[in-house]
């Protein structure tokens, strides 16, 4: 089922790269990407941040397979990180800092990215274990990442916040569920 799961993850990505190949892409093919892996990226949040409510809801389907589309998510936005670096600011590390100070959708949309790194450093087994309690701690990164993701979409859709406005419910939504959670939980 493990190979299921990772062939629906990376499906958008194929269909990208099937669009890239076949030049259906548009005028600006590069800012295409960049959009897909973002837009990829943002549902990777939301839905790895579903899994816990609905498998208490007892679908338990997203949960068993946080692992694959938490590291699926981390691939999107780094591929959308790497499509900035190339394009955008050509590998320069003096204009990537440029960028990362003056405009302020970049830094937070970065810091996302730094936020979600050791979470995929620590996604395996031996990290779980040899981490311990603090493994979960540390996984909690995911939370200000998602509000740093929401921030760097709001601040890049300047007029037009329709779509960052349904993607900060929803994040509202599932991050206020785990906020009530945790106040009910027994200490």
């Amino acid at each position: 089922m493990i190979f299921v799961v990772t062939a629906i993850c990376l499906l958008p990505l194929a269909q990208l790269a099937f669009q890239l190949a076949s030049g259906d892409l548009g005028p600006d093919p590069a800012k295409r990407l960049m959009q897909g892996t973002g837009e990829w990226g943002l549902r990777g949040l939301a839905i790895v941040l579903l899994a816990a409510p609905l498998a208490q809801r007892g679908w338990r389907g997203l949960f068993r397979y946080r692992r694959i589309l938490g590291l699926s998510l981390y691939l999107y936005v780094s591929l959308h990180l790497l499509l900035f670096a190339q394009v955008y600011v050509g590998w320069s590390g003096a204009l990537l800092a440029e960028e990362l100070k003056e405009r302020p959708y970049i830094f937070v949309g970065f810091s996302a990215w730094l936020a979600m790194l050791p979470l995929a450093l620590t996604s395996t087994d031996l990290a779980r274990r040899w981490l311990g309690r603090r493994w979960k701690q540390l996984h909690r990164l995911i939370y200000p990442a998602t509000v740093l993701a929401w921030l760097h979409l709001f601040w890049l859709a300047r007029s037009d916040v329709g779509e960052a406005l349904v993607y900060g419910a929803v994040f509202a939504a599932l991050l206020s569920w785990r906020v009530r959670r945790a106040r009910l939980r027994p200490r």
